[in-house]
C-alpha cells in the first residue's frame, strides 16, 4: 500500500485512469456492436468526469487506502447499453462485458513492455527513482486486480455476462436475483481471493518488469 501523499496520489490517478479506460472499453464495444446509448451519454471517453462513481470511485478506494487496507479496488459507474440495438441480444452483452477486463489486461501488458524497456535503458529498476518504479507496479498490480475482480461471476461484475451465457432460464433468474446483493458479495469474496492472488502476482509482476 502507499506510504506517503506523492505515492498515494500516483496510486489513485492509476486507480481512475484505468477505471475509465474499463468503462470506455465497455462503451466502444456496444457501439461496435450496434447500441449508441453510451455513446450519446457521453461514456465513450477517458474524461473521469463522465465515469466517476462517488462511492465506488471516490470514498471506497480513499477510505481503504486510509484504513492501510491490504487491498484497494473500486469501481465506475456501469456503462448501459440497450439489448434491443444490439446486433446479436445474446452473444454482444458476453463482449461489451469483457471489453473492460481486457482492456485492463491490454494496460497491464503495455505497461509491463514499456516499464522492461524503460528500466534496461535506464540501468536497471534500482537505477530510476521510487516513484517511477512505484508507478510502473502498481499500474500492472491494480489492473490486474480490476481484470480479476471484474471476471468475478456475480452480477453486476462483467463475469456474470459471461456465466449468464451458458445458464438455463432457471439459471439467468436465480443470477437476477442475486443482483442486488452481488457488489457486498463480491466485497466479501475480495479479501480472501486476494489473498491468494497476491504472492504469484507481485512475482509475475517483479519478473515482467525485470526486477
Amino acid at each position: 500500500m502507499p506510504a506517503d501523499p506523492a505515492s498515494t496520489a500516483i496510486f489513485l490517478g492509476i486507480l481512475l485512469f484505468s477505471l475509465c479506460v474499463h468503462e470506455a472499453a465497455h462503451a466502444a464495444m456496444a457501439y461496435y456492436c450496434g447500441d449508441d446509448t453510451a455513446r450519446l451519454q457521453g461514456r465513450l471517453t477517458l474524461n473521469p468526469l463522465a465515469h466517476i462513481d462517488p462511492l465506488g470511485t471516490v470514498i471506497l478506494p480513499l477510505l481503504l487506502v486510509i484504513l492501510k487496507a491490504p487491498f484497494v479496488f473500486g469501481w465506475a459507474k456501469p456503462v448501459p447499453f440497450n439489448p434491443s440495438k444490439l446486433n446479436n441480444v445474446r452473444r454482444d452483452p458476453v463482449l461489451i462485458a469483457m471489453a473492460g477486463p481486457a482492456s485492463n489486461l491490454f494496460l497491464a501488458l503495455f505497461f509491463a513492455f514499456t516499464g522492461r524497456i524503460y528500466f534496461l535503458l535506464a540501468g536497471g529498476p534500482a537505477s530510476v527513482p521510487t516513484l517511477i518504479f512505484d508507478f510502473f507496479f502498481n499500474m500492472l498490480l491494480l489492473n490486474f486486480i480490476l481484470m480479476l475482480f471484474n471476471l468475478i461471476p456475480i452480477p453486476p461484475l462483467d463475469g456474470h455476462h459471461v456465466l449468464n451465457y451458458f445458464l438455463p432460464p432457471r439459471g439467468q433468474r436465480a443470477m437476477q436475483q442475486i443482483g442486488p446483493f452481488g457488489i457486498l458479495i463480491a466485497i466479501v469474496l475480495a479479501r480472501p481471493l486476494f489473498a491468494i492472488a497476491w504472492p504469484p502476482l507481485r512475482s509475475f509482476i517483479f519478473a515482467a518488469l525485470g526486477a
